[in-house]
C-alpha cells in the first residue's frame, strides 16, 4: 500500500545544517548548493504542522509547497500520429 507522498522546498541559509537537521521530518530528495533549497519529501497527511516546525528553524528563510503533485502528467493527444507518412 503506497502512501500520498508530497514535496516542500525549504530556502535555506546554511546547507550543512540543513542537511543534517532536515532528514527527520522526511527524504532528501534535492539539495541544490548553488541555489541554497533543498527538496524534501514526505507524508502529505504531516504538512502544514511539519511546514511549521521547519519553518522555525534557525537555517531556514522560507518554506513552500511543491506543485508537483498538481501537475496534468497523462497526456492525451486528439493530433492523429503522422509517424508512419515519413518511414521509408
Amino acid at each position: 500500500m503506497l502512501t500520498q507522498r508530497s514535496g516542500l522546498i525549504v530556502w535555506v541559509n546554511d546547507l550543512k545544517a540543513a542537511g543534517k537537521q532536515l532528514e527527520r521530518f522526511g527524504s532528501i530528495h534535492y539539495l541544490s548548493k548553488k541555489m541554497h533549497y533543498v527538496v524534501i519529501y514526505l507524508n502529505a497527511d504531516r504538512v502544514d504542522e511539519t511546514m511549521k516546525q521547519i519553518s522555525r528553524l534557525h537555517f531556514v528563510k522560507k518554506v513552500e509547497k511543491s506543485f508537483r503533485n498538481e501537475i496534468k502528467t497523462e497526456y492525451t493527444s486528439n493530433v492523429p500520429d503522422k509517424t508512419r507518412f515519413y518511414s521509408l
